[in-house]
């Protein structure tokens, strides 16, 4: 990728816009939605200056922009002569796109007093200069939302593969579970190294705790089999495009065995296809 890669996403009404900014904003993209055309130029140096923090941008025009709309060819081709820009042109199938409007209860931005078929053979005309400018055109008809995204990431995610994001959390149960969890695991049936006068000044991320857990009966039992147990979850994870999850592993004040359990468990998980490990300790420190 570019160092600054710049996409314009565009094309049919109902083809899918929102869901490919999401999914570009879910891989680390600056997206903006409905920018009228006058304003690329603006943005696009705004996003290419050197002190700019933010290396890919990606925005989303269409129709909606109404007369401000009209001139997006000659924009998108003055901006072009400045910047490497790439297009990507959503369509559909004339039948898709229409129930899909049905299913939403909604009217098409260009029906007017018409009928939803209208306001799309209208777009289409509307849109047919631009897509002739277009890098990549993609076709959903027949693709729901989750396959529309996995697409997405076999154009724009590095190496052409999603990842799900796994946090792994250690806390302490008398402070709270997790709000944001999507797993928990409970340390508590291993003994507390709390209650071993030379450990209790140190915590999980020591050595001496951490071998101490996991030297307990059932420690390492439970960690190889929750670690195999996780694997296919994060598969369907990845295959239904949820690229964000928290599993929380706690014990009661989250100083030793979660936090142990947890650098363990993600250590364990890391180098799965498909998933980048991140480890965090939210109660350590607390009194």
């Amino acid at each position: 990728m570019n160092a600054r890669e710049i996409v314009i996403i565009t094309g049919m009404s109902g083809a899918g816009r929102s869901t490919v900014g999401n999914a570009l904003e879910d891989l680390g993209w600056f997206v903006v939605d409905n920018l009228p055309p006058t304003m690329l130029q603006a943005l696009v140096r705004t996003a290419a200056a050197p002190e700019a923090t933010e290396p890919q941008l990606a925005i989303v025009v269409d129709v909606r922009g109404g007369t401000l709309f009209d001139d997006a060819k000659r924009f998108i081709e003055m901006l072009r002569s400045e910047h490497s820009v790439r297009i990507l042109f959503l369509e559909a199938s004339d039948a898709e796109l229409v129930r899909r409007y049905e299913q939403v209860r909604r009217p098409h931005p260009l029906q007017g007093d018409g009928t939803i078929l209208d306001g799309i053979r209208l777009e289409r005309n509307r849109l047919q200069a631009i897509r002739g400018l277009a890098d990549d055109l993609l076709d959903t008809t027949g693709l729901n939302p989750h396959q529309l995204t996995t697409r997405v990431g076999e154009r724009f995610a590095p190496g052409g593969q999603l990842e799900v994001t796994l946090t792994v959390m250690s806390f302490g149960f008398k402070y709270g579970t997790p709000v944001d969890a999507d797993l928990i695991a409970d340390m508590r049936f291993l003994p507390n190294p709390f209650w071993v006068p030379e450990l209790r000044s140190h915590n999980g991320t020591d050595a001496v705790v951490a071998d101490y857990v996991l030297a307990q009966e059932g420690a390492q039992e439970f960690a190889d089999r929750y670690v195999e147990a996780l694997r296919p979850v994060l598969a369907g994870y990845l295959r239904e495009n949820k690229l964000h999850a928290v599993l929380g592993i706690g014990c009661t004040g989250g100083k030793h065995r979660s936090v142990a359990m947890s650098q363990y468990i993600a250590a364990r998980l890391e180098g799965t296809p498909g998933v980048r490990v991140a480890v965090k300790h939210r109660d350590l420190g607390r009194e």
